[in-house]
C-alpha cells in the first residue's frame, strides 16, 4: 500500500507541475475530470486523496511561473503580475519566482504552527462567524476599494464584473468559471501585452535577501479569512494584509506566495473541521470522501509536508531554465499559442456558449485593466453574486 501511495504522490506532483505551467489547466478542471471518472470506474479513495493533495500543493508553487513570464495568471496569482513583470523587465524574472517560491515554503511552516490552535478553535468560532459572512464580504470589498487611488474606477470594475458573474448564472454552461476567469485574468492580459509589444530583456539569475517578518505576520493573520468567506481568494487576503501591514514590492511577492499556498493547504483543514470547501481541490476530496476521518487528515498533512520540498525544487529548477532560455522564445508567437490553447480548451469544455463568455469576459478584462485599478477588483464576478446569494 505504501508503494501505491508513493506513486499517487509522485503522479500528483507531475500533474500539479503541468497544470501550473499550462495556462487554463487549473486543478479544479482536473478535479472535475476525476469526479467524472469515479462515476464510471473505481478509484481507491486513499490514493485519490493523496494524488489531489500533492497536485494542488505543487500547483500553488509552479503557477507563479506563467503568471510572471507569460502574464497569464491564475485567479490566485493575479497580484503577482505587476511586481513580477517589473522584475522581469529589469532582467530579474527568476528573482520574482524565487520570492514567491520562498513564500510557498513558509506557508507550510505556518500551517504546522497553527495546526493545533486551528483544530481547537475553528469548530467553535465558525458557527459565530457564519451569519456574518455576507457582511464580512462587504467589509472586504470596501477595504479593497478604499485602498485604490481611483476609487470610482475600482467600484465600477467591481460592479461590471459582478454583473457579468450574475449574468453567467443564467446560462446553462459546463464549467462556467473557466471562460469567465480565463477571459478576465488571462486572455485580456495576454492581448494587452501583445498590443504594447512587450520586449523581455535577457534574464539574469539573482536572489534577494529581505526580511520576511511583515509578509509572515500578514499571512498568518489574514489567510484564514479565505477559509470562512466564499468568493474571497488569496488575492483579496493579500490586499487586506498589505493594507494593514505594508510590504515592499519584493515582500509582497513573498506574501502572495505564502497566502496562495496557505489558503490551499488550509482548505483541507477547513474541510475536515467544518465540512466546508473553499477550493476546487477540497471540493473534489469532499465528493470522493464525504466524511473525512482523523486518519485522512493525517494522510493529507503528511502528503503536504512531503510534497513541499519537491515542489519547491521543481519550481526553482524550472524558473532557472526558463529564465536562461526565455529570450530565445518568440514572445508574440508564444502569446498567440497560449491564446489558442485557452480558446480550444474553452470550446472543448464549455462549448460555443463558453466562447461567447470568454469573448465578453476578455473585453471586460481589457476595459477593467484600462481603468488602472488593482485586478483583484475583477473578483467582483464571484464576490457580488456570493453576497447577493447569502443575503
Amino acid at each position: 500500500m505504501l508503494i501505491e501511495i508513493f506513486l499517487a504522490l509522485i503522479i500528483g506532483i507531475i500533474f500539479g507541475t503541468l497544470s501550473g505551467l499550462i495556462p487554463g489547466i487549473h486543478i479544479n478542471l482536473i478535479g472535475v475530470l476525476l469526479i467524472s471518472l469515479t462515476a464510471s470506474i473505481y478509484l481507491n479513495p486513499i490514493y485519490t486523496i493523496v494524488f489531489i493533495t500533492a497536485m494542488a500543493i505543487t500547483h500553488t508553487f509552479v503557477d507563479f511561473i506563467p503568471s510572471i513570464f507569460l502574464g497569464c495568471p491564475d485567479t490566485d496569482t493575479e497580484l503577482s503580475v505587476l511586481p513580477g513583470h517589473e522584475l522581469l523587465k529589469t532582467k530579474r524574472g527568476y528573482e520574482a519566482i524565487y520570492l514567491s517560491n520562498k513564500g510557498s515554503v513558509i506557508a507550510i511552516f505556518i500551517l504546522v504552527a497553527i495546526l493545533i490552535p486551528s483544530l481547537l478553535l475553528i469548530p467553535k468560532i465558525y458557527p459565530i462567524i457564519k451569519p456574518l459572512i455576507p457582511y464580512l464580504l462587504i467589509l472586504i470589498v470596501t477595504i479593497m476599494i478604499l485602498t485604490e487611488k481611483r476609487k470610482l474606477n475600482a467600484l465600477l470594475v467591481f460592479f461590471i464584473t459582478g454583473i457579468l458573474g450574475l449574468a453567467l448564472n443564467t446560462l446553462e454552461i459546463n464549467q462556467p468559471l473557466l471562460p469567465l476567469l480565463t477571459g478576465l485574468f488571462g486572455a485580456s492580459n495576454i492581448i494587452l501585452s501583445m498590443k504594447n509589444k512587450t520586449i523581455i530583456p535577457e534574464q539574469i539569475i539573482t536572489k534577494s535577501k529581505l526580511s520576511i517578518k511583515r509578509p509572515l505576520i500578514g499571512a498568518l493573520i489574514f489567510a484564514p479569512i479565505c477559509s470562512f468567506t466564499p468568493g474571497v481568494g488569496s488575492g483579496q487576503a493579500a490586499i487586506i494584509a498589505n493594507t494593514i501591514i505594508k510590504n515592499s514590492r519584493k515582500q509582497f511577492l513573498v506574501l502572495t506566495g505564502i497566502i496562495n499556498t496557505l489558503v490551499m493547504a488550509f482548505s483541507f483543514l477547513s474541510l475536515y473541521l467544518i465540512n466546508k470547501t473553499r477550493t476546487g481541490a477540497a471540493a473534489t476530496i469532499q465528493t470522493i470522501m464525504p466524511a473525512l476521518q482523523p486518519s485522512h487528515l493525517i494522510l493529507i498533512l503528511t502528503t503536504i509536508i512531503i510534497t513541499t520540498p519537491i515542489a519547491h525544487k521543481i519550481t526553482d529548477n524550472l524558473a532557472k531554465k526558463i529564465s536562461r532560455g526565455f529570450t530565445k522564445i518568440n514572445y508574440r508567437l508564444l502569446s498567440y499559442t497560449t491564446l489558442t490553447i485557452l480558446t480550444l480548451l474553452t470550446l472543448t469544455i464549455s462549448g460555443p456558449k463558453g466562447i461567447f463568455v470568454l469573448t465578453i469576459s476578455t473585453l471586460t478584462g481589457i476595459y477593467s485593466i484600462s481603468l488602472k485599478t488593482k485586478r483583484t477588483n475583477m473578483m467582483g464576478c464571484l464576490i457580488l453574486p456570493t453576497i447577493i446569494w447569502l443575503i
